[in-house]
């Protein structure tokens, strides 16, 4: 059974599927886990607290997928990309971890600000944690690399740093290629701009965080990685692990 913060939690990141951070009232979401607004307030001392907490947690549950990934009885090739893959398709599903990993912030998004210089410590050691903020996106993915370990550290960055590529601009499908007016075709609205980023504009493509369907919609133009980068990245990999330096090139 999960706990009163567990549950508010999920009952926060529930209310963004329909509305906006704004539009999240702390009310609903103590109402919606069924605990008291005091305990809501216990746990997280103020909206702002909850919001630290919501993206703490977002972090920290990617974070612990790219370790099982890491630490499955496979070549280590195949599990970076597994890495890859997990994170382009998990920043599709999640809009909150997309706007951690590539700070690409929409409106509806709960954006942490920093702890007012000054502000009492909050009395409980999750919140305390979370009120110290959410990882940079660099310092997210140098976490991820560094569950690796020394020997990979570089390869799992490199196969982070790769899907990211795909979750800033993901690839046009084969299908759509070459049909007039379609995605992908010349002129059209899904055609590659001067940055490499489709041509829809940012906030319906890669940084829409939420669109109409609010926290867990998932942008048309996304799509898993293609077997093409998943290749590179074990074909890098494979080249280190029969290098004399054994040193990613």
């Amino acid at each position: 059974m999960p706990t009163a913060r567990e549950a508010l939690l999920d009952a926060a990141l529930d209310a963004l599927v329909h509305r906006p951070w704004s539009a999240v009232r702390m009310a609903d979401v103590a109402r919606d886990a069924r605990v008291s607004r005091q305990t809501l307030y216990n746990e997280f001392g103020s909206k702002e607290g909850l919001a630290r907490a919501l993206a703490r947690r977002e972090a920290d549950a990617y974070l612990q997928g790219v370790r099982r990934l890491l630490a499955a009885p496979a070549p280590p090739a195949r599990n970076l990309a597994a890495v890859a893959e997990w994170t382009v398709v998990r920043a599709a599903e999640r809009p909150l971890l997309r706007a951690l990993l590539t700070d690409a912030w929409s409106d509806r998004l709960p954006r942490p600000r920093p702890v007012r210089a000054g502000a009492r410590a909050a009395p409980l050691p999750a919140q305390r944690r979370a009120d110290e903020g959410p990882p940079a996106p660099g310092e997210l993915v140098a976490e991820a690399a560094a569950s690796a370990g020394e020997r990979w550290a570089a390869g799992c960055e490199l196969a982070v740093r790769l899907a990211l590529s795909h979750v800033v601009a993901p690839a046009v499908p084969w299908s759509a290629q070459g049909v007039p007016g379609s995605p992908g075709s010349p002129g059209s609205p899904g055609t590659r701009g001067p940055q490499g980023a489709l041509g829809t504009s940012r906030s319906q493509g890669a940084l829409g965080a939420a669109g109409r369907d609010g926290q867990c919609a998932e942008p048309e133009s996304w799509s898993p990685t293609t077997p093409t980068m998943t290749s590179v990245i074990e074909t890098i990999l494979s080249v280190d692990t029969t290098s004399p330096r054994k040193i990613i090139p």
